[in-house]
């Protein structure tokens, strides 16, 4: 590509990239902190810079389903299936690594996370490094995900060494994760591809017999600084004392929005110094699976965070 085909910002990511630098990029999801995943000494920053467990596998983002088929030993037919239908996508399949990719992104296992991103910018740079990218997450570990260029900047500063601002994320929620090295595959995180839709194409598996570790899968993750308390729809709110330290958010009536405003709707509470938000959940259906999934690990941090129910 051309330096008038492609901006002047995506061009200095990949520079950056192919130079052992880390980079942070938007997706439809999440931004992520990118590092050229073949890069070892790279990726090394990416854990050192989040402060995340080395044992934690990596998403490695690509350009295609041709680049990602390069990654894997393995190509079953359910991924073909469900990337031909979901990429570029917030869908991640894991499928068995091929024997270049190295036990730094995998986690030490013998399977790897692929995804193609849905959006243009980060789409553009992968094209131009014409390589995979492992990407987490671009925020410290175990806090709230970004889901803009600045959220990034106030977690972790000048541990990055650039972000590719690419505006606020559409998605606002972590892709899916599909296991698909086993028959059914399993849904190991809910995410913007709904069970719904995984189902009207494969079937599913129980989450609950994968052995394959994932992005995500921690009992607590994605936690505020305040306390969140959970409330099921027909819990009363006019019983919750309001105050400049408590704040109520209500996921129920539109699900999907909520999602794209979630992590923000968080951090602007820890920034306001609220103490308690309390958030009335969806139901679990389509994306609602996925927000309450975030939800119920985001409030596992503090013991006394239980699901609150009415009567």
């Amino acid at each position: 590509m051309t330096e008038s085909k492609v901006g002047h910002d995506v061009l200095r990511a990949a520079s950056i990239l192919q130079h052992g630098g880390i980079v942070a990029v938007p997706t439809e999801t999440v931004y992520g902190l990118g590092a050229l995943a073949r890069d070892q000494n790279a990726v090394a920053r990416i854990f050192e810079a989040k402060n995340r467990p080395t044992d934690h596998p990596l998403i490695v983002h690509v350009a295609s389903v041709d680049a990602a088929r390069e990654w894997s030993s393995e190509w079953p037919a359910v991924a073909e299936l469900l990337t031909t239908k979901f990429w570029p996508g917030p869908l991640t399949i894991i499928v068995r690594r091929a024997a270049f990719v190295s036990d730094q992104v995998t986690g030490g296992q013998d399977t790897v996370a692929l995804r193609v991103p849905d959006h243009p910018m980060t789409l553009e740079l992968l094209n131009l490094v014409g390589d995979g990218v492992a990407a987490p997450s671009a925020n410290r570990f175990g806090h709230v995900s970004p889901t803009s260029a600045q959220h990034v900047v106030d977690d972790l500063g000048d541990r990055v060494d650039y972000v590719l601002d690419g505006g606020p994320c559409h998605v606002g929620l972590e892709s899916t994760i599909v296991d698909c090295t086993v028959d059914p595959p399993r849904v190991l995180r809910p995410g913007g591809v709904t069970s719904e839709l995984i189902h009207a194409i494969v079937d599913q598996g129980d989450q609950t017999t994968s052995t394959v570790r994932a992005p995500g899968m921690l009992a607590s993750h994605y936690a505020p600084m305040c306390r969140l308390h959970l409330l099921e729809a027909d819990h009363a709110v006019d019983s919750i004392d309001v105050s400049s330290r408590t704040r109520q958010l209500d996921a129920s009536g539109d699900p999907i929005r909520f999602a794209r405003d979630m992590y923000s709707l968080m951090r602007r509470a820890d920034e306001d110094g609220v103490e308690d938000l309390y958030v009335r959940m969806p139901a679990p259906v389509g994306i609602g699976v996925a927000i309450r999934d975030r939800l119920t690990k985001a409030a596992h941090r503090d013991a006394g965070n239980e699901t609150e129910k009415s009567g």
